[in-house]
């Protein structure tokens, strides 16, 4: 298999499509496009239809060939994939049979310094999946100190997250701090790595990365949208990477695969039926030998959940965590 052809397949792949079981007749949502893995699969199965989502223009670029090879059953969208119920009405279906989501930045976008994902790679601080917002550079110059540090601790759960925006403070006096050199070198001052432990720069680049993107709130919105646009009988199949997406999507699952508990506050919910069944009441992790093939994957956590007929359940508050608006608007 050529390097090109290992990037179309994502982590889990299987195992997540599997649980979509897709079949002849049905819509699809890849939600995270990327490389077209979890599409192509899909597609595999003769007369089925995709809507592949992407903010990344790069990646719906790339996927334009198979867009030409599908017989018109593959729609790209250049979009957040927390906007899929919408996307899904503009192409003309008001439900689908399944939604498959891939959590997370993708190897491509880690892979190419110029998009500043990476600690390993010198390039512009950037971190950007699409091509709008605030960069990380940015982020970094205008984000207080006790800011960096909550970011830093919130997202990246980073124990020593006070010591490296202290740290980020005081270099971004003698000079902007642009690129993911830089910002990787003074973590690494404060951050000691133990021989075999992760790179001392890891959780800062993830922490901000999360801020930058707002993934964490895209994913909790994007889950509520899958209930909303999933038909009875439709499939939810999710990867995540880390623990604080795994716990939102397990929470989630969770909440909805039980009836609602109803309180002196919110009486109505005392009616509301599971909206989910569970297909995994454990996560799916990959076998020894994806995780030797592609050391990413060591990460990676599969949960799926199949629609019942009951209405989807109110969305509920987005957690108070550091947002990327409360830091620009400081700054």
């Amino acid at each position: 298999m050529s390097s090109a052809d290992q990037r179309h397949v994502p982590v889990l792949g299987r195992e997540a499509v599997e649980m979509l079981a897709p079949r002849s007749g049905g819509t699809y949502v890849d939600a995270t496009f990327g490389a077209g893995g979890y599409s192509r699969a899909i597609l595999d199965v003769a007369g089925t239809r995709v809507i592949g989502i992407d903010r990344d223009r790069t990646a719906i670029a790339g996927g334009f060939d198979l867009v030409d090879r599908s017989d018109g059953r593959l729609t790209l969208v250049e979009d957040r994939f927390s906007n899929l119920a919408e996307i899904c009405a503009g192409e003309g279906f008001a439900s689908v049979d399944g939604v498959v989501m891939d959590v997370g930045v993708s190897s491509m976008q880690l892979d190419e310094a110029a998009r500043g994902f990476s600690f390993r790679l010198d390039g512009p601080l950037d971190m950007r999946m699409g091509q709008e917002g605030p960069t990380a550079a940015d982020v970094i110059a205008a984000a207080t100190e006790a800011e960096l540090a909550d970011i830093i601790y919130v997202f990246g759960e980073e124990r020593h997250s006070r010591g490296v925006a202290r740290a980020i403070v005081a270099a971004r006096k003698d000079a902007p701090i642009g690129t993911t050199r830089a910002l990787a070198d003074i973590v690494a001052s404060v951050v000691r790595a133990k021989p075999g432990d992760i790179h001392p720069a890891t959780r800062t680049f993830q922490a901000l990365r999360i801020l930058v993107n707002e993934e964490l709130d895209e994913l909790q919105t994007a889950l509520v949208a899958a209930e909303r646009v999933l038909k009875a009988g439709g499939r939810l199949a999710v990867v995540s990477f880390h623990s604080l997406e795994d716990r939102i999507v397990k929470n989630f699952l969770n909440a909805r695969g039980k009836a609602a508990q109803g309180s002196r506050h919110l009486p109505e919910l005392a009616h509301l039926a599971p909206s989910f069944r569970l297909l995994t009441k454990r996560p799916a992790m990959p076998a020894v030998e994806e995780i030797g093939a592609n050391p990413r994957a060591r990460s990676a956590r599969l949960r799926a959940a199949e629609r019942t007929e009951a209405p989807a359940h109110p969305a509920s508050d987005l957690p108070s965590w550091p947002t990327l608006s409360d830091v620009m608007r400081g700054g």
